[in-house]
């Protein structure tokens, strides 16, 4: 019996932060046994993770998945470069994305599809100093305005 929705395992809430995300698109990812059963566990970091394109195939690099404790033999290294599932036509599109200056692929959340583990996967430009502080400064003046607006309503 086959689940079907989906759910989010880990998110890449530096990312959105440190980017500006320009293009998402979902990926398969190569995995094993062992490493499937740790992220249904939740056990998962892709904070630091980053993508690359090697020899026409997309890699995903630093993504963190703790060994399953029932694996014993058959755990893999934690940190491994994992090989992305995407079609010819997409990797070309990510490969035209990245070619512009400044351009990465950065992975924003790790989620289960009808019960297979997918990546979404962004091109992104990479902020300035400045443009993160002008990003904060905004979040933090519609976070006084939501809370002042609250606060006429209940005087």
């Amino acid at each position: 019996m086959k689940k079907s929705g989906t759910k989010i395992i880990a998110t890449n809430k530096k990312a959105r932060h440190e980017y500006f995300i320009e293009d998402t698109m979902e990926a398969g990812i190569v995995l094993t046994g062992t490493e499937v059963k740790s992220i249904r566990q939740g056990k998962v970091n892709i904070k630091d993770s980053y993508a690359t394109i090697e020899n026409g195939e997309v890699y995903l690099h630093n993504m963190h998945i703790s060994p399953y404790e029932q694996g014993n033999i058959y755990n893999v290294d934690p940190l491994r470069k994992r090989k992305l599932l995407l079609h010819k036509r997409e990797i070309r599109k990510l490969y035209g994305g990245i070619q512009l200056q400044g351009y990465t692929l950065v992975p924003l959340s790790l989620y289960l599809k009808d019960g297979r583990v997918k990546v979404e996967l962004a091109t992104a430009k990479g902020k300035k100093l400045y443009d993160k502080r002008e990003a904060i400064a905004k979040k933090d003046a519609e976070r006084r305005i939501k809370q002042h607006s609250s606060e006429k309503y209940r005087g």
